[in-house]
């Protein structure tokens, strides 16, 4: 699989930092974001085909900003929920809203690269399969 551009949106700059290695290390330019407002500013700027997004973060939280996404033509990039927030409502909620996958700190980093991958592939066959139609 080709290298991917990811977005981390987090307000903790060591998750970041370590997210960041873990990801880059794995083939995939990243870019990030410390709040909501940032995130959306990266998406439409940096366009990633991926975003790794903290639900608690300052200026806009990451609900609002899936909410966002998900309500308008900013991205078609799969959103990963990666947050503290465990109750059942959360968790629910994101994947109602549009998330693609939700994952709870504190995470194994292997399980979330994984997870991204499954994601991307996903992500890759299925424009694949739009351009065969649109051809």
């Amino acid at each position: 699989m080709s290298a991917s551009r990811i977005l981390i949106a987090d307000d903790d700059p060591l998750l970041r930092a370590l997210l960041v290695h873990r990801l880059s290390a794995d083939g995939h330019e990243i870019v990030t974001a410390e709040d909501g407002s940032a995130a959306l500013a990266v998406i439409r700027e940096q366009r990633p085909e991926l975003i790794v997004l903290d639900a608690l973060m300052p200026i806009m939280d990451g609900f609002e900003v899936l909410r966002r996404i998900k309500s308008g033509d900013l991205t078609d990039a799969p959103v990963i929920m990666l947050t503290a927030l465990k109750r059942e409502q959360d968790i629910v909620g994101a994947l109602q809203l549009g998330a693609a996958d939700y994952l709870v700190k504190p995470f194994i980093p292997d399980e979330l690269g994984q997870r991204i991958r499954r994601l991307l592939q996903a992500s890759s066959r299925a424009e694949g399969g739009a351009r065969d139609r649109r051809a």
